[in-house]
């Protein structure tokens, strides 16, 4: 499998923006989907974002559509996730990951993780 790395992650205030980059090292990603999760402390993992590595299939969270952007650059193996408008409740660790064809939303059928990028919202 491709090791997955993130990055981008860091402080911003409330309204403000940050782009992650999920970078694969070692092979070319082939997995189906690569996913996007968060982790605050004391919570569950939770789907924000997906993407279909070859068709560009775009999956969100209700409560990032409009904010969120998930888009991927396959010459370079790396994912991304644009993040505008952000708010403290969108605090988190945030991994990305590579899954299948099915329940692209459910962590439980992502099989390779990064090791996370921590972002933290201000109010």
């Amino acid at each position: 499998q491709a090791r997955l790395v993130e990055s981008g992650g860091g402080l911003v205030q409330a309204g403000g923006s940050l782009r992650l980059s999920c970078a694969a090292s070692g092979r070319t990603f082939s997995s189906h989907t690569m996913g996007w999760f968060r982790q605050a402390p004391g919570k569950e993992r939770e789907f924000v974002a997906a993407i279909t590595w070859s068709n560009g299939i775009i999956y969100y969270e209700n409560s990032v559509k409009g904010r969120f952007t998930i888009s991927r650059d396959i010459a370079k193996n790396t994912g991304y996730l644009q993040m505008n408008n952000l708010k403290p409740e969108d605090t988190a660790v945030y991994y990305c990951a590579a899954g299948g064809d099915l329940h692209v939303t459910r962590r439980e059928f992502y099989g390779n993780w990064g090791q996370g990028t921590q972002v933290t919202v201000s109010s």
